[in-house]
């Protein structure tokens, strides 16, 4: 298994639009004669695109018969994602007002090119023609004629003169990013047809993050690594804000880590376990051998908070609202940062129960507390995701493993109720 911390890209199944759109074609008429009067081709044409697309694959998707073609096992799992694939791209075309109705857009969907969507998502990611054409190693001419082409097939502006030059339209903006997460089916559909075939490689993207979503994410890599040593993971980790940007536009299949509330639209939360922030310090803190501890005495010391937008930030501020707060000169979510701050010092921190269980060689539990309301950890994912088998089974891996780690929280919670902190119930029951 590899894991990369860093890089967004992935490795791209690179048979055109035009040949997964004649396929899906014969896969719904079972016949070629019915798809090429349907596509407007040839019947060698139609021939032809199958069976560069079936090299591609390294498989053959349709059984071929005295009375049709097919689909055959693998044809019907790579079907699906390619009717996945379409159906995004229709939706993305209608919201952006491509006009004439849906007979249109189902041909503008076969149409569109894989050169005409890439100019267009490296605009909106890069910001500039010139910059964009640098990201694809291609010439400015090259891609300016692609994003023309895409703007004349679609019949919609796309592009609008600022006074820093040429930028992509808002409406163009929401665009890429639709038809740049539909393109992530096709891959997810070689991967799911490799999995049926006994390969279970393919990739998962997670995004952990900062703090509770790496803690969890750690105990869960190795055992995985162990089961799928073909598997490619790529781990992404950060702020909840670019974390959710990353979620939406696909550059991430789900998100683990403390969830939000309210649900962020477009998305779905599948909270596992409560995990209830404590005041936290380093072993031996002046407040640590209390029996208990007051607002009075937290503000006396300097605090680690969160960075703004985070959980544990919302949460500094709801304790503190209307008494006087501590000083916190320094925000962060970076628990080895954090680890080492209160090591060496007496400030203090608001940590996840969850958390704590991993940092208790060196940092303890204040007796303060509830703090209300108990976060959840748990998995953030888009509302009309279809997991691949490999992300199916690394889902349930996670879930089974933060369950049996609250075997050890337990011992965790004895402690803290011990010091008079009541915790809430441990388990949220979900079915991923």
């Amino acid at each position: 298994m590899n894991t990369n911390d860093s890089e967004l890209g992935h490795q791209e199944f690179n048979a055109s639009i035009r040949h997964l759109k004649v396929f899906d074609t014969v896969a719904q008429l079972n016949g070629v004669r019915r798809a090429s009067e349907e596509c407007h081709l040839s019947q060698p044409a139609v021939t032809q695109a199958v069976a560069k697309l079936e090299k591609h694959m390294g498989v053959l998707l349709l059984d071929r018969r005295a009375s049709g073609s097919y689909l055959n096992q693998f044809g019907v799992i790579f079907q699906r994602r390619i009717r996945r694939l379409f159906v995004q791209i229709e939706e993305a075309l209608v919201q952006l007002g491509v006009p004439n109705g849906q007979a249109r857009v189902n041909r503008i969907a076969s149409r569109v090119t894989r050169s005409q969507i890439r100019s267009l998502i490296s605009i909106v990611e890069n910001g500039s023609f010139s910059q964009a054409a640098r990201a694809l190693d291609v010439s400015q001419t090259s891609l300016q004629r692609a994003a023309r082409d895409l703007e004349r097939t679609l019949r919609v502006p796309l592009y609008v003169q600022t006074a820093s030059g040429i930028m992509a339209t808002p409406a163009a903006v929401e665009f890429a990013r639709k038809v740049k997460l539909a393109l992530r089916e096709i891959q997810w559909g070689v991967d799911e047809v490799e999995a049926a075939r006994g390969n279970f490689g393919g990739e998962i993207v997670i995004g952990a993050l900062l703090m509770a979503g790496s803690v969890v994410l750690a105990a869960v890599l190795n055992e995985f690594a162990a089961v799928y040593p073909n598997a490619n993971i790529r781990v992404l980790s950060g702020n909840a804000e670019d974390m959710l940007r990353y979620l939406r536009t696909g550059d991430v299949d789900f998100v683990i880590g403390l969830l939000r509330d309210p649900t962020p639209d477009g998305l779905i939360q599948e909270p596992i376990a409560k995990t209830p922030f404590v005041v936290t310090a380093r072993h031996g803190h002046p407040l640590a051998g209390r029996k208990t501890v007051t607002f009075e005495d937290l503000a006396a010391h300097d605090w680690v908070i969160g960075t703004p937008g985070s959980s544990r930030r919302t949460r500094f501020d709801q304790m503190f609202v209307g008494r006087r707060k501590p000083h916190a000169p320094i925000a962060t979510c970076s628990v080895p940062t954090i680890r080492a701050l209160l090591a060496n010092s007496d400030r203090l921190t608001l940590l996840t129960s969850y958390e704590l269980m991993y940092e208790e060689d060196i940092l303890t539990a204040m007796p303060f507390g509830p703090i209300e309301p108990a976060p959840s950890i748990g998995l953030t994912m888009r509302d009309n995701w279809l997991p691949t088998q490999l992300q199916s089974n690394f889902l349930d891996l996670f879930q089974k493993q933060v369950a049996g780690s609250l075997l050890m929280k337990r011992e965790l919670n004895a402690k803290l109720k011990s010091m008079g902190i009541r915790l809430q119930p441990d388990v949220a029951s979900t079915n991923l």
